[in-house]
């Protein structure tokens, strides 16, 4: 991404989360759930955000088992790893949501459950890049757990349908279209461009982080090492 790209990228940021935040607080509040419901314009941007992150994610990897191109790897370290700050955005965001419309934060409901899996499977991801030194390896045993994962978005997604629970079913994309007022409707559209505008900027950050830490890596042997990797037992010299 060019140097205008990103500024004209930063400039409509800006400018869609401000619109976001004033439709927020203007549109009206739903009937059941009062001022708790304007979380949903935090909530549902958010996992949206995540399951595109994690998408990319998974085109990154498989871009990288073919080319074994670096830069498709970094694309997926950054992905996944903004996938899993939104994931847990979600669930802090739901557990404010549960603990008024609830009255408890949390409940092992299929969706929250599956959710909360798909965001430690994720940090496991983080965790496994993390764990192995060499760069090729790293990226090839990443590139197959990020390839493999992408499975839990379906699950998560259908669970209110499969697994009929506490949680709510779907208000967008049902059957019967879109259950919501169009007042709502208007303000929830321009918050997912507002999470989505601010995802793809950072996503653009952390890339270019990754292919910096790469090069550090690449250029410093030692730069790889944990602490006590470069100590070593004294030996004595010269004479007795």
């Amino acid at each position: 991404m060019s140097r205008t790209t990103r500024s004209w990228l930063g400039r409509a940021t800006g400018v869609a989360v401000a619109v976001a935040l004033v439709l927020a607080f203007l549109s009206p509040r739903e009937v059941n759930l009062g001022q708790s419901s304007r979380l949903l314009f935090l909530h549902v941007p958010s996992i949206m955000v995540a399951y595109i992150a994690f998408t990319i994610t998974l085109i990154g990897s498989a871009a990288y088992l073919i080319t074994k191109r670096m830069k498709w790897d970094h694309l997926a370290l950054a992905s996944a790893e903004m996938g899993a700050v939104f994931t847990g955005l979600t669930i802090l965001i739901g557990m404010a949501w549960a603990k008024p419309t609830w009255g408890v934060f949390w409940s092992w409901s299929a969706r929250l459950t599956l959710t909360a899996i798909m965001f430690f499977v994720y940090l496991g991801y983080l965790a496994l890049r993390r764990a192995i030194p060499d760069p090729d390896v790293r990226a090839r045993r990443a590139a197959t757990l990020g390839m493999v994962s992408i499975v839990q978005i379906p699950i998560v997604h259908f669970s209110v349908i499969w697994w009929r629970d506490i949680h709510q079913p779907a208000t967008l994309a049902t059957p019967a279209g879109v259950q919501m007022d169009t007042p709502i409707l208007i303000a929830f559209i321009a918050a997912a461009v507002a999470f989505t505008l601010l995802s793809a900027m950072l996503l653009d950050l952390r890339y270019r982080i990754a292919r910096l830490d790469y090069e550090v890596e690449t250029s410093d042997p030692t730069a790889g090492l944990v602490a006590g990797d470069a100590v070593t037992a004294p030996v004595l010299t010269g004479d007795s």
